[in-house]
C-alpha cells in the first residue's frame, strides 16, 4: 500500500489553514498543524476534523525558532504550508514590529529549521496582493511591487530574502509563493470588512442592530473564495520546479457593491445619500450605514485586481465560486448564525 504524504501547516486554525487541512485530509495526507496557544478555543473552524482526530496539533509560535524546529522534526513533512501571519493590514500600521517579527522573521526561522533538518520538504509561502500596493491593476507576476503598509512590506521582504534569495542560494530548496488576492468565506475573521458587512446586515435584518460604520466604500478588490484558493496552494507544490503565481479572479468589486449585494439577498435595497465622510446608506427612511474616518487606513490601497493567467495556463487552476455566490454563501451563513444566537438569548 502506497504511503500517504505528510504536510505541516502553520496557521492551521485560520480561515485558509482550516480549508487547506480539510482538502489535504481528503487527499489522504497526514496533516500536522502548528498552533499558537490561546485561552480562547482556537479550533472553532476545525470542528469536524478535530472531533475525528484527523489533524495532529503541535503547539508553537512563529516567534519561537526551537518550537518550529520541533514541529519540523515531529511532522517530517513532505510539504509545508506557511500560512501563519499577522494578517490584518490595518492593525499592521499600529503593530509594525509584530508584522515584521511574524511575517518576515517567522518565515526565516521556518526555512532555517528545514535546512537544519536535512529533509527538504517543498515549502509554500503565503504572499499577498498587498505587496503590489500602489501598482496599477491588473497585477500579475511581472507587476512591480509597491507595498504601502507594514504588512505588505514585511511580506515583500520575506519573499525577496527567503523565497527568491534562498532558491538561488540553496538549489535543493523547493520554495514558492502564491500572491493571493482577497479571499473570503464564512470562516473569515469577523474584524475583516466582508464579515463585518454580512454580520451587521444580518443583525439589522433581524432587528438586533440599527446601523454600522465602514471606511472607504470605493476601495476596489478582487474577492474570491478561500476554498478555491487553497487548492492553488497545493497545485503549486505538485510542480517539479518552484514558481510563484498570482491567484485571483480577475474581477473587481467595490466595498460599496459588496454592501449592496449582501443587503439585496436579505431583501434590503440600499440607497446612498450624501458625499464623502457624510455619505450614508439608507434602507427606506432608515440610516443603516455611516462613514467613520477611523476605518480608513493611514495609506489606502485603492485598486487591486489579480491576473491569474499564468496559474490558469501552468497549473490548470481557476476559481469556481463567483463573487455573487461568495456573497450569498457568507450572507446566508451569518444570517443563520445570528438567528441561532437570537433564538438562544
Amino acid at each position: 500500500m502506497k504511503k500517504g504524504k505528510r504536510a505541516l501547516i502553520t496557521g492551521l486554525t485560520g480561515q485558509d489553514g482550516s480549508y487547506l487541512a480539510e482538502f489535504l485530509v481528503g487527499k489522504g495526507y497526514t496533516v500536522f498543524g502548528l498552533v499558537r496557544r490561546s485561552s480562547n478555543d482556537p479550533f472553532v473552524r476545525l470542528g469536524e476534523l478535530m472531533r475525528a482526530r484527523k489533524v495532529v496539533v503541535l503547539y508553537g509560535d512563529m516567534r519561537d525558532a526551537a518550537a518550529i524546529r520541533r514541529a519540523v522534526d515531529v511532522a517530517k513533512p513532505d510539504e509545508i504550508y506557511n500560512l501563519a501571519a499577522q494578517s490584518d493590514v490595518g492593525i499592521s500600521f499600529m503593530c509594525p514590529e509584530e508584522a515584521a517579527e511574524i511575517n518576515y522573521y517567522g518565515l526565516g526561522r521556518l526555512v532555517h529549521a528545514v535546512l537544519d533538518s536535512g529533509l527538504y520538504p517543498k515549502i509554500y509561502q503565503a504572499s499577498t496582493s498587498e505587496m503590489f500596493g500602489s501598482s496599477n491593476p491588473p497585477q500579475n507576476e511581472k507587476t512591480p511591487f509597491k507595498p504601502v503598509s507594514p504588512y505588505g512590506i514585511a511580506k515583500l521582504r520575506a519573499y525577496e530574502d527567503f523565497v527568491v534569495g534562498y532558491r538561488k542560494k540553496y538549489p535543493k530548496l523547493f520554495i514558492c509563493s502564491g500572491f493571493l488576492f482577497n479571499h473570503e468565506s464564512p470562516r473569515r475573521g469577523e474584524h475583516f470588512v466582508t464579515r463585518k458587512i454580512t454580520i451587521s446586515l444580518a443583525k439589522i435584518k433581524l432587528g438586533e442592530q440599527d446601523s454600522f460604520s465602514l471606511g472607504n466604500l470605493n476601495a476596489l478588490r478582487d474577492w474570491g473564495y478561500a476554498g478555491d484558493y487553497v487548492k492553488a496552494m497545493w497545485m503549486m507544490l505538485q510542480q517539479k520546479i518552484p514558481k510563484d503565481y498570482v491567484i485571483g479572479t480577475g474581477k473587481q468589486h467595490s466595498v460599496r457593491h459588496f454592501v449592496e449585494a449582501s443587503a439585496a439577498l436579505l431583501g434590503m435595497q440600499v440607497r446612498w445619500k450624501g458625499e464623502g465622510i457624510k455619505e450614508v446608506g439608507m434602507v427606506g427612511n432608515k440610516v443603516i450605514l455611516t462613514i467613520n474616518k477611523k476605518f480608513y487606513r493611514p495609506v489606502e490601497v485603492n485598486s487591486l485586481c489579480g491576473d491569474p493567467t499564468k496559474a490558469r495556463r501552468e497549473l490548470g487552476w481557476k476559481p469556481e465560486v463567483t463573487f455573487e455566490d461568495l456573497v450569498k454563501l457568507m450572507t446566508l451563513a451569518d444570517l443563520e448564525k445570528e438567528r441561532k444566537i437570537k433564538a438562544a438569548s
